[in-house]
C-alpha cells in the first residue's frame, strides 16, 4: 500500500511539475510580446515624431524652391504638324527668384520690354528663354487681337496650333475675385490682368507651350484661367496701337486676325536679375503696377 501511495504521489508532483513549466513558459512568451509591442511602439513614436518635424503632416508641403523641377511634356508632331522641334529646356537648376528682361521687337515699332517673374512663374520663363535662344520668334506673327483686351503671340505657324514639342503645366494663375450680388467682380477690386499682363495661353488650357498673350486692357474675368509670367515694363504705347488695329476673319469664322501683319522680327531674353525690380512711370508707357497672382 505504501509503494501505491508513493506512485501516486510522485505522479501527481510530475503532473505539478508539468503545470508549473507551462505556466512559466507561457509567462515567458507573454513578457517577451509586450516587450516586442513595446519596442515597436517606440520605433513607432520615434519615426511619427521625426516626420513630424521634417513637416510630413504640414498642411501644404514644403517646397525646396532651390531644387524646383520643370517638367516638359513631350507632343507628337507628327500628329500636329503645326509643332516645331528645338528641343527642350532643363529640368533642374532653374533661376527662381528675381526677374528676367525680354525685349521684343515689331514691325509697329518698339522695342517692347518686359519682366519676367522668376519666382511666380520658373517653368514658363525657362521656357521662354530656351525658345528665344532658339530664334523660335524670331519673324512670328501675332496672330490674334483678342476680344479681352490682349494680343496673341508666339505661334511660328499662325494657325493659334502651333508651338514646340512640348507642353507644361500652369503657374501663377491669379485666384477668381471676390464677386459682387451681381456676380461680378466687386466694384474697385484690382483685375486679375492688370494692363501690361503678360501671360501663357495653351491649347488646350493648361497645356501650355510657346503662346503668349499682352493686356493692353484690365481684364477681370469671374474664373482667370491663364498663368500670368511677367509685365511690362516699356513701350506698352506699342502694344495699344496694335489693340487698336482693325481685325478680319480668321479663317474659322472669328474676327480676331490684325488686318495688318504684326510680326515678331526678334524676341530675346536677358539674364536673371536677382534684385526686385524697380516701379516703373506710367509715362514711359509701362503700366505702374505688376500682374497680381490673386
Amino acid at each position: 500500500m505504501a509503494s501505491s501511495r508513493d506512485r501516486q504521489r510522485k505522479l501527481a508532483r510530475a503532473k505539478l511539475d508539468r503545470q508549473l513549466a507551462r505556466r512559466a513558459a507561457a509567462t515567458r512568451r507573454r513578457r517577451q510580446i509586450q516587450a516586442g509591442v513595446g519596442a515597436t511602439l517606440v520605433l513607432a513614436l520615434v519615426v511619427l515624431g521625426a516626420a513630424w518635424g521634417l513637416g510630413a503632416f504640414d498642411r501644404e508641403p514644403k517646397r525646396d524652391t532651390a531644387q524646383e523641377t520643370c517638367l516638359w511634356t513631350p507632343q507628337d508632331a507628327t500628329a500636329n504638324t503645326n509643332l516645331k522641334d528645338v528641343g527642350t529646356p532643363a529640368t533642374t537648376g532653374l533661376p527662381t527668384s528675381g526677374t528676367r528682361p525680354m525685349t521684343i521687337t515689331t514691325n509697329q515699332g518698339g522695342p517692347v520690354t518686359a519682366e519676367l517673374d522668376l519666382a511666380g512663374a520658373p517653368c514658363a520663363a525657362a521656357s521662354i528663354a530656351h525658345l528665344a535662344g532658339r530664334s523660335f520668334y524670331d519673324n512670328t506673327t501675332c496672330h490674334e487681337i483678342t476680344s479681352e483686351g490682349a494680343l496673341r503671340c508666339g505661334d511660328p505657324s499662325g494657325t493659334g496650333l502651333g508651338g514646340p514639342t512640348y507642353s507644361f503645366y500652369s503657374e501663377n494663375v491669379p485666384t477668381a475675385p471676390e464677386a459682387s450680388p451681381s456676380a461680378s467682380p466687386a466694384p474697385g477690386q484690382p483685375p486679375a490682368y492688370p494692363k501690361g499682363t503678360v501671360a501663357m495661353i495653351g491649347n488646350p488650357p493648361g497645356a501650355n507651350g510657346s503662346q503668349f498673350l499682352i493686356f493692353f486692357k484690365d481684364f477681370n474675368p469671374p474664373q482667370p484661367a491663364y498663368p500670368a509670367v511677367g509685365r511690362i515694363t516699356g513701350g506698352l504705347d506699342v502694344i495699344e496701337k496694335i489693340g487698336a488695329l482693325p481685325t478680319v476673319e480668321n479663317g474659322a469664322g472669328e474676327k480676331v486676325k490684325p488686318k495688318t501683319d504684326v510680326v515678331i522680327q526678334k524676341l530675346t531674353v536677358g539674364e536673371p536679375n536677382e534684385a526686385a525690380p524697380a516701379p516703373t512711370s506710367p509715362a514711359s508707357g509701362a503700366p505702374s503696377a505688376s500682374p497680381s497672382a490673386g
